[in-house]
């Protein structure tokens, strides 16, 4: 499903999540954890301790879907201690996606030099 960017509302929860978790368990959390309404079709971002891992939860019309995302090296958030549950916009979740922390403005993550391609 695509979203329009200015429409859409992302909400991070604050603190690391059993990504065991499904769809009831995610949607408790978003319910009384985030304190919002999961079926207002808003996002709903869970991240693992180890932060290797993303869920993302939302409501669709006929359903509940959730994304997920498992890093191979790196991690999604590099301090628990500076994670709040806050509610950011669609680029702000782009960023997380792609590995740069806004508040750090750091890569988690680069190709070693002998991986890397000729320019």
């Amino acid at each position: 499903m695509f979203f329009p960017e200015g429409a859409v509302r992302v909400h991070l929860y604050g603190r690391p999540v059993d990504m065991r978790k499904s769809f009831d368990g995610l949607y408790a959390l978003a319910r009384h954890g985030v304190g919002q309404d999961p079926l207002s079709g808003h996002l709903f971002v869970f991240i693992s301790r180890r932060a290797t891992q993303m869920k993302v939860l939302y409501w669709d019309r006929s359903g509940f879907c959730i994304w997920a995302k498992r890093l191979e090296s790196g991690r999604f958030v590099s301090d628990w201690s500076r994670v709040a549950t806050r509610e950011m916009d669609w680029t702000g979740l782009k960023l997380l996606l792609e590995g740069i922390e806004p508040a750090r403005f750091k890569k988690r993550f680069a190709l070693p030099e002998s991986n890397r391609k000729p320019v």
